[in-house]
């Protein structure tokens, strides 16, 4: 019977046995993931150094304070603050005589920060920080072989596009500079920090991590950082740093309520301000491609009216005198792809075709009538033909007979000597003249008001009530859903599509 009663014993035993082994192997997972959590608790740490200090050594001595000063001429009255004819009017004209002598000119004061990109004195600042400045003083990081007293300096050039402005001191000494960075390559939620002068407080430094890129506020060209990084009045002008020292972006604005840091600021992208500062420094002036073409993005609408699918690209719709119409482009067209690179929007082509070397042939790909075209066109500079850019004189004609009609939800008739002149319409501008717009339509919806001019429907032109109403019929009998409209309003022109209704 005892040999009988070994065989649960023995059971017994080799599930202690098992049991031990899993708690050996529990104990040693815990301890594999442990020494996981250790070393990623490693890995962190050096991705964020413990202190910033080494890096604020390097970069500082290249950071400046900027001081500009600027005379204004003193007023004669109180204007900006009380109305003219206003009872109060004598009132504050008395209290700015006791202040500031009527008339007297006044000298103004401004801070600013820069950073020096060469050892002969090259400065990179805002163009805000010193536009309109007489007189502009640089202050350089107190220390062993820097420049121990204030400094002149002159401006090289300014590019307001971009706020980016060039200037150059004659030192003692070689000086000591930053260089520019790859901005492409920063990710969201990368290291940064700022130095600079806000709020004239001198050298300061503030760090934080990219919040966003490829931010636009109001330009053309705009291609900000957006970081957290405490940036204040006074540090416009002043140097993003990566953790390597590089600089990859120019404080220049900040987005607040009160004028104060609450962690919302941008940094103009270094990959933009490099071209910029290099035509600025061989030039005195940028100098950026010129296609000469009106462009709006393509919607959903448009894209259906002109049969083209999907809504990449963007739609020409106007073509004045210049390189787009010197090589056969027409309004109506769709730009596809420039110089080989695909066009998703107005954007993209705007900071394309101005990052193109002026008088360089590029072909452009245009969707036009169902097909791809490819013209070659020889850019201009844009800089010559905004300064040619002016009105023309307008000319009178005999007056047309006046007819109205309402289609699609428009109240259109043809334009006249009268309304031309009310409008300030040239005499080439040839269109139907909208009366009216029924407010509980599609065209209301779309933005159409009284006053807008249509020059085109299907990419046709229209001057009278019958060829509009051609172009409707045909569209309706082609089974398009929408007509196609070109619309002028304040000379500015813009195409939309309107659905057709039975």
């Amino acid at each position: 019977m005892n040999r009988r009663g070994s065989v649960p014993q023995q059971a017994s035993t080799v599930s202690k046995v098992l049991d031990g082994q899993a708690v050996m192997w529990r104990m040693l997972w815990l301890a594999m993931l442990s020494f996981v959590l250790i070393v990623a608790q490693a890995m962190i740490a050096q991705a964020r150094p413990e202190s910033l200090a080494p890096l604020a050594d390097k970069v500082s001595p290249a950071v400046v304070n900027i001081t500009t000063s600027t005379v204004i001429e003193g007023r004669t009255g109180p204007q900006g603050i009380v109305p003219e004819g206003s009872p109060f009017e004598e009132f504050f004209r008395e209290f700015q005589d006791r202040n500031r002598g009527e008339g007297r000119p006044q000298r103004s004061s401004a801070l600013g920060s820069g950073f020096v990109i060469s050892e002969d004195g090259y400065i990179v600042t805002n163009n805000h920080v010193i536009d309109k400045a007489d007189e502009i003083q640089i202050e350089f990081f107190p220390g062993e072989g820097q420049p121990g007293e204030l400094l002149p300096a002159k401006v090289i050039g300014t590019d307001p596009n971009t706020d980016i402005a060039l200037l150059k001191v004659e030192a003692p000494m070689p000086l000591k500079f930053v260089n520019f960075g790859d901005s492409d390559v920063m990710r969201v939620g990368d290291w940064v920090m700022a130095v600079g002068n806000p709020l004239g407080q001198g050298f300061s430094v503030s760090a934080g991590i990219v919040s966003q890129r490829n931010r636009e506020l109001q330009g053309a060209y705009d291609d900000y950082i957006q970081t957290d990084a405490a940036i204040n009045r006074g540090n416009s002008g002043g140097p993003l740093f990566n953790m390597d020292g590089d600089v990859i972006g120019v404080n220049t604005a900040i987005l607040s309520p009160n004028g104060g840091s609450i962690g919302i600021g941008f940094s103009m992208a270094s990959n933009v301000v490099t071209k910029v500062v290099n035509q600025l420094k061989e030039f005195g002036e940028t100098r950026r491609g010129w296609l000469g073409v009106r462009i709006q993005d393509v919607d959903e609408d448009v894209a259906e009216a002109i049969g083209l699918e999907g809504t990449e690209g963007v739609l020409v719709n106007d073509v004045p005198d210049g390189p787009a119409k010197d090589a056969g482009m027409q309004a109506g067209d769709v730009i596809l792809s420039f110089d080989g690179k695909d066009v998703p929007d107005t954007r993209s082509l705007v900071r394309t075709v101005g990052n193109t070397e002026v008088g360089k042939t590029v072909r452009v790909v245009v969707y036009r009538e169902g097909k791809t075209e490819t013209l070659k066109v020889t850019l201009g500079r844009r800089e010559e033909a905004e300064r040619q850019a002016s009105d023309e004189p307008e000319k009178s004609e005999t007056e047309p007979t006046v007819t109205e009609k309402e289609i699609l939800g428009l109240t259109v008739g043809v334009l006249t000597d009268s309304v031309r002149t009310e409008l300030n319409l040239t005499d080439k501008i040839e269109g139907l003249i909208i009366l009216s717009v029924d407010e509980t339509t599609e065209a209301w919806e779309k933005g159409l008001r009284a006053g807008d001019v249509i020059t085109e429907a299907d990419q046709q032109k229209v001057s009278t009530i019958s060829a509009l109403e051609t172009r409707v019929t045909e569209a309706k009998e082609a089974g398009r859903k929408s007509l196609l409209l070109l619309v002028r309003r304040n000379g500015e022109p813009r195409f939309m599509a309107l659905n057709l209704k039975e």
